[in-house]
């Protein structure tokens, strides 16, 4: 089976530095995965890409040793079976706010015994192997997010689930639980409290860290604390901050940041 190098990089101490895709587009896909990104999440709950949108980018992404993930739109268990049918590697889930939901998700992700997945893994064996179901337990990624009040108060519980691999700072939503200003990086004190009590948690836990970020700064900080996924802008973000920058240097005049073959210019 096809090795699931999040795990290896993981294991070795490191942390993936993650893209976010949120256009529907194969060629954008496979864009952003020839840049070097350790994993790509491709995002099913907001923004506009659907499941039929997401199994072409899959394959683009396969055109690399990018890791594919897949942010689901909720905790149900069609559409994670689905994209891990699909050939995901990772799953993250929003709004996980107890053990019971913890314990829901690494079931229906994983096969008997140990969970309650049906078999069916089309696409999945192309990317993988055939040998993919002797050993998607222990390949497939779950994570789970943390990003509501709840979720804090049962910290714990949800951090104690066997199967349960990483979990997911959502800073917007968790702002938002806490009465403050949603925002990635600049965070009120008391979110910054809060995501730092996470990190010591899932430490404690054994549970791998991941965190959303605005811009790469504050990723390079949370890595220094100890979260080993961060992720880093949108290709939307990304596409439209490159063309205000173009935009903005020929209005002031100044020469414009040409484009090159690495990212898409002609040659």
């Amino acid at each position: 089976m096809r090795e699931n190098r999040l795990r290896s990089l993981w294991k070795a101490g490191g942390a993936a530095v993650n893209g976010w895709l949120a256009i529907p587009s194969s060629f954008s896909a496979e864009t952003m995965a020839h840049q070097g990104w350790d994993t790509l999440t491709i995002d099913l709950q907001h923004g506009v890409i659907d499941y039929q949108a997401m199994i072409p980018m899959l394959q683009a992404i396969s055109t690399t040793d990018t890791v594919p993930v897949v942010r689901v739109p909720w905790l149900e268990p069609g559409i994670l079976m689905k994209t891990l049918d699909a050939g995901a590697y990772a799953v993250i889930c929003p709004m996980v706010n107890s053990r019971e939901d913890a314990q829901k998700l690494v079931a229906w992700t994983s096969y008997a015994p140990r969970g309650t997945r049906s078999f069916g893994p089309i696409r999945a064996l192309l990317y993988s192997g055939a040998d993919y179901p002797q050993h998607a337990n222990d390949t497939v990624v779950r994570f789970a997010m943390i990003e509501t009040a709840q979720a804090l108060d049962n910290l714990d519980a949800i951090l104690s689930v066997e199967g349960l691999d990483a979990i997911y700072i959502g800073p917007s939503d968790l702002s938002i639980a806490l009465g403050c200003t949603p925002t990635f990086d600049d965070v009120d004190p008391k979110v910054a409290e809060a995501i730092d009590h996470i990190l010591d948690r899932a430490k404690a836990h054994n549970v791998v860290a991941g965190i959303h970020n605005g811009a790469p700064p504050a990723a390079l900080k949370r890595i220094a604390k100890g979260f080993q996924f961060v992720t880093i802008a949108s290709d939307a973000r990304l596409m439209a901050a490159g063309a205000q920058q173009i935009v903005a240097a020929m209005r002031a005049g100044a020469p414009a940041p040409a484009p090159s073959a690495a990212n898409g210019g002609s040659y």
